[in-house]
């Protein structure tokens, strides 16, 4: 959980930055209002500039990207929004990964849908230890490292999942 968590903090981080940048070349306004989302995308900002406002004053664009669920994030990485967002900007959110955008960005929402499987399952306590917890970890620490190089060495020190799995009964 520890892991998905920063995981899902430094990846929406990345692309909450990239979207800004798209939306400010456009001279729109806040990306939030601003980006072609599907239904589906502008359903989930609507929830959670409803969380958003329940939380008090603090800046909306910021409360409103912490609201955003890693659901929002995964799927804002999918081919739907492959030529509107990924190719004019959102790759630029990982720029250590897969030299080809199309490869890139199948690549970022593979092991984003990975972890975002994972993260479900053990915060709902069904069971995840036939998973491969390894490729897992793998998974995020590669994502990580595709946003930058520091942040998946900083996981790769802070995790105790290596340990744990270390540690893990044998069949």
């Amino acid at each position: 959980m520890e892991l998905v968590g920063a995981v899902e903090v430094i990846g929406r981080n990345a692309l909450d930055r990239e979207l800004t940048s798209w939306a400010d070349r456009r001279n729109a306004g806040d990306w939030i209002d601003e980006a072609p989302l599907d239904p589906r995308g502008k359903q989930d900002v609507a929830k959670a500039a409803e969380r958003a406002a329940r939380g008090g004053s603090r800046d909306r664009h910021d409360r409103l990207v912490a609201e955003l669920s890693f659901g929002f994030w995964r799927y804002l990485v999918g081919s739907r929004y492959h030529a509107s967002l990924w190719v004019p900007d959102l790759h630029r959110a990982f720029p250590h990964g897969p030299v080809d955008l199309r490869t890139r960005r199948a690549e970022v929402e593979r092991r984003m849908h990975r972890l975002h499987l994972t993260r479900n399952r053990a915060a709902h306590h069904e069971p995840i230890h036939q998973r491969d917890l390894r490729r897992d970890l793998d998974a995020a620490l590669e994502l990580l490292g595709w946003i930058h190089p520091v942040a998946a060495e900083w996981a790769a020190d802070t995790t105790s999942l290596r340990a744990v799995l270390d540690a893990r009964p044998s069949d």
